[in-house]
Parts: structure tokens; sequence; C-alpha cells
């Protein structure tokens, strides 16, 4: 069973940074394909980022480009969402996922709980 745990979430002001980190299971995590969603009341859940095993493949939405970055260091076993000039609209439950495999595409079959993003206006 993959544990992920995710850290970093708060409150912050509109044009601020947060970074999300997300630790995973050391004995799986390098092989591992891993993404970080976000839900938000009342909306659907967005795939935001994700990142191949060896990080020489990202995703990155059209709705965060240019804002959000997305890394991993398998050593630490731990992916990270930078977040910057964040914007009310990024206000969300985020949540990092694995699944089995090199490329980020596809199915993710394991999740954490959750971090909470609240940006204020």
């Amino acid at each position: 069973q993959v544990q992920l745990v995710e850290s970093g979430g708060g409150l912050v002001q509109a044009g601020g940074s947060l970074r999300l980190s997300c630790v995973g299971s050391r004995r799986t995590f390098s092989r591992n394909a891993m993404g970080w969603f976000r839900q938000s009341p009342g909306k659907e859940r967005e795939f935001v980022a994700a990142i191949s095993a060896e990080s020489d493949s990202t995703y990155i939405a059209a709705s965060v480009k240019e804002r959000f970055t997305i890394s991993r260091d398998n050593g630490k076993a731990t992916v990270y969402l930078q977040m910057n000039r964040l914007k009310p609209e990024d206000t969300a439950v985020y949540s990092c996922a694995s699944r089995e495999g090199s490329t980020w595409r596809g199915l993710y079959e394991y999740w954490g709980k959750g971090t909470l993003v609240t940006v204020s206006s």
C-alpha cells in the first residue's frame, strides 16, 4: 500500500507563494509517476501538474502555467508543487497522487488526504 502525506498548505494573500510537499513510500516512490490535483467546493477535481518517475517529463495545466512548477526528489521520496503569484481562484484542497509506472499519463491509483490552500484577495 502506497501512503502519501501532503503538507505546506495554508492561508496566503493573492500574489503570494506556497510550496506543497508530498512524501511517499521510499520503497516505491522512485518507480512511480506523481501528480497534483485540486478540488474546490462545487467544482470538479482538476488535474494540476504531474511528473514522470525520472523527472524527464512534466505536465502543467493551462490554468496554472507560468505560475506553478512541479519537481521531485526521489532520494527524499518527495514531490513538490511550487505555487507562485497565487490567485483567489487557486483556493482548493490540493492532493497528491501516485501511479505505478514511469509515465504521468493514465489513472492514479494512490491518493493522499490533501492539504487546504486558501488564497485571500
